[in-house]
């Protein structure tokens, strides 16, 4: 069931790995199908080292259930379904708790479009969400994750393909794309960025881009008008 899906998702949670964004086993990707009636994501707590497409977990979107799997899944299912299930548009979900965008997380700030770098891939400042209550926290955490991430990314009137990643206060990544490679390219993206934010703000507070710059540098990468790279 969905082997094609189980290889790319076990493919991604391993390069999360490889990459630095994650050590142990602090980090998950998934991808829905095609027909948005189940999610494949890497089980709970197993090392990345030992993951193979086998190892991953088949959930039904609609109730949670697992639908196929000898592992229990990812402890953050609920908030990867809640995406899904919010935005027709995303594809796939990847988390982690990558060093400089979890600075920004636990500071509670939005990353800031600085940089050309940022552009190419975020149309906007990175959000960070609210603090969660206590009794969010206490019922439904991982639900109420992902609905945070829902509310913030609606309320700031964002397009969730054109700013394709939030910081949680107080938690971390969360970053998503067309499909299980692209959901961790743009975790390692913001996570790249994060760094440059912080080194930048170190050295000049009040640092910023003009609209304008941040628009030609996304438009030429992204959108019916772009020119970066090779024509298909």
């Amino acid at each position: 069931m969905l082997e094609d899906i189980k290889e790319r998702v076990c493919r991604a949670n391993i390069e999360l790995f490889e990459s630095g964004l994650v050590v142990f086993t602090w980090g998950n990707v998934s991808e829905i199908d095609p027909g948005r009636k189940f999610v494949v994501i890497k089980p709970s707590g197993v090392d990345y080292r030992s993951l193979t497409p086998d190892d991953m977990v088949v959930v039904d979107v609609a109730s949670g259930a697992v639908a196929e799997g000898r592992l229990k899944p990812s402890s953050d299912t609920p908030t990867h379904l809640e995406l899904y299930r919010r935005f027709e548009s995303v594809g796939a979900v990847a988390h982690t708790h990558s060093v400089n965008a979890v600075a920004f997380a636990q500071a509670g700030m939005d990353i800031p479009a600085l940089g050309t770098t940022h552009a190419d891939y975020f149309f906007g400042d990175i959000p960070c969400t609210r603090l969660l209550s206590e009794s969010e926290v206490q019922k439904d955490y991982e639900l109420n994750t992902g609905c945070v991430i829902a509310e913030t990314i609606i309320s700031r009137g964002y397009d969730p393909m054109e700013i394709p990643g939030i910081v949680v206060r107080c938690h971390g990544p969360f970053t998503w794309g067309k499909d299980a490679h692209e959901a961790f390219h743009n975790a390692a993206v913001l996570e790249q960025i994060a760094e440059m934010d912080i080194k930048t703000l170190t050295l000049s507070p009040d640092a910023s881009m003009p609209r304008y710059i941040l628009s030609k540098h996304y438009s030429r990468k992204n959108g019916p008008d772009a020119y970066y790279g090779q024509q298909k």
